[in-house]
């Protein structure tokens, strides 16, 4: 007689001599796909003072800057569905480390047969007893378990590990999002307060402007062009005064969603000149933002992914191996159910199902997954080209904004210098209103202008420290 043992000798001899072909071949991450430094080859040294691995509260000097992320990283709504995404892959992955135990079921059944008297089975059942119908009663544990020979369970596992880290890598996304989009809109209110400073003050000065040229008017010195002139000025600032108010009002309810509440006025202090980040720029090299970004990791991770699917793929063409094996008791009369050992038994076995034809199902899913594999590849390789572009554009933006800021800086000195020219040779009748107008109008535009020139500085800043993957540590 042929033993169970040696039947499952010859067959896991057989499926390790098949073993021997390859089932999958996982694609390691594109290499040498970096450059060596960004495009204008500054701020490329590789030490660990780069601005990538600072805290968001060591980066952003303001305390209410840092008030606000802290309250969005508590209560921000796409914050807390991150949390649950994180709780949610990591029970997927604690079950997918149960891949290769045993499943053990517990059966209990009682069945009744009453056969056809002209059956077979009801013409013989009288000769074994003197019922017409059989009881049997059986209680059975049963053990299953697949033998992992094609690592389709490995990969499995590797699936929801890789799924679990990109639901962490999910979380810092949202974090480095929140954390650079109120620190940006919190410039821009402090901008905007500056901007209505600037508008109101204008404002007052075409009031006294207009004063002076209605007396004007009225002793017949100019004409009433003069007067239109002025009340148009005056009118264009006021209704860039009321802009800015509504700009501010829809700014403070952006923050307040950003950070989880209800649209409320947001407490803030200093002015934008007062502002400052770290003027140090020391982003490191490309090749260390691979390990920072979380958008980048979360696209290798879809890599590692899209390998443990085309391996799941691949091992489903070949033949699997099942050990089974059940013990338990039985017997036909309820009576003697639990008669030990009389009604003990017990069956072990082994299986091995190959796949023939499934109308070329398999290979299709396979050749699918390969496909799926090489673009996941491509979408890795174009989330890295972006954000080396990104860092890059937020390099360039910081090193000319400041060559603007110097201009439009001094540009505001040269009008406020021809603006107060302007006033005294009108207030001594040797300029007329309309170089009063044009010279408030220009001082007002320029100062609004150096208001967004420095916003635009702060938000750079913001910009290139999420782009070098900052904010989450």
């Amino acid at each position: 007689m042929i033993s169970f043992r040696n039947i499952s000798l010859a067959v896991i001899a057989l499926l390790l001599t098949a073993s021997g072909c390859t089932v999958s071949q996982n694609v390691a991450r594109p290499s040498n796909m970096l450059p060596q430094g960004y495009r204008n080859g500054l701020a490329t040294n590789a030490d660990t003072s780069r601005i990538a691995n600072r805290p968001y509260k060591d980066f952003f000097r303001e305390p209410m800057i840092k008030e606000l992320i802290d309250t969005a990283l508590v209560k921000n709504y796409d914050m807390q569905i991150a949390l649950k995404n994180i709780e949610s892959a990591s029970l997927i992955l604690r079950q997918s480390k149960w891949g290769n135990v045993p499943e053990v079921n517990l059966r209990i059944t009682a069945n009744s047969n009453r056969p056809s008297d002209n059956s077979l089975n009801g013409l013989t059942i009288g000769q074994f007893s003197n019922a017409k119908h059989i009881e049997d009663y059986t209680a059975s544990l049963g053990l299953s378990w697949e033998a992992d020979i094609w690592k389709k369970i490995a990969n499995q596992r590797n699936l929801a590990g890789a799924s679990y880290l990109q639901s962490t890598e999910a979380r810092k996304a949202v974090k480095t999002r929140l954390a650079s989009n109120i620190a940006q809109g919190f410039y821009r209110l402090v901008m905007l307060d500056t901007q209505i400073e600037i508008a109101q003050k204008n404002l007052a000065l075409n009031d006294s402007t207009l004063n002076i040229i209605k007396l004007q008017f009225n002793a017949g010195q100019v004409t009433s062009l003069a007067v239109q002139q002025a009340e148009a000025q005056q009118l264009l600032a006021a209704g860039i005064v009321t802009q800015l108010q509504q700009n501010i009002i829809l700014e403070e309810n952006a923050l307040s969603v950003l950070s989880g509440s209800f649209p409320q006025q947001i407490l803030r202090k200093g002015k934008l000149n007062d502002m400052i980040l770290p003027s140090e720029i020391n982003t490191g090299v490309p090749a260390e933002m691979l390990s920072l970004r979380p958008d980048v990791r979360i696209a290798e991770l879809e890599l590692v992914k899209a390998n443990a699917r085309t391996g799941i793929a691949k091992a489903s063409m070949y033949p699997s191996l099942v050990i089974t094996a059940t013990s338990g008791l039985n017997t036909f009369t309820a009576s003697n159910w639990f008669t030990i050992p009389a009604s003990l038994f017990g069956v072990v076995g082994a299986g091995i199902a190959q796949p023939l034809l499934q109308r070329k199902q398999l290979r299709t899913q396979y050749q699918v997954a390969m496909i799926d594999r090489d673009r996941t590849v491509l979408a890795f390789r174009s989330t890295v080209l972006n954000a080396v572009a990104e860092v890059s554009d937020e390099l360039v933006k910081i090193e000319k904004l400041k060559e603007r800021y110097a201009f439009a800086e001094q540009r505001v000195k040269v009008v406020q210098s021809g603006l107060k020219n302007a006033n005294l040779l009108f207030s001594s009748g040797m300029a007329n209103y309309l170089e009063v107008i044009t010279a408030q109008s220009n001082a007002l535009q320029s100062e609004l202008d150096l208001a967004e020139v420095k916003n635009a500085q702060l938000n750079a800043g913001v910009a290139l420290y999420r782009a070098l993957g900052g904010g989450w540590n």
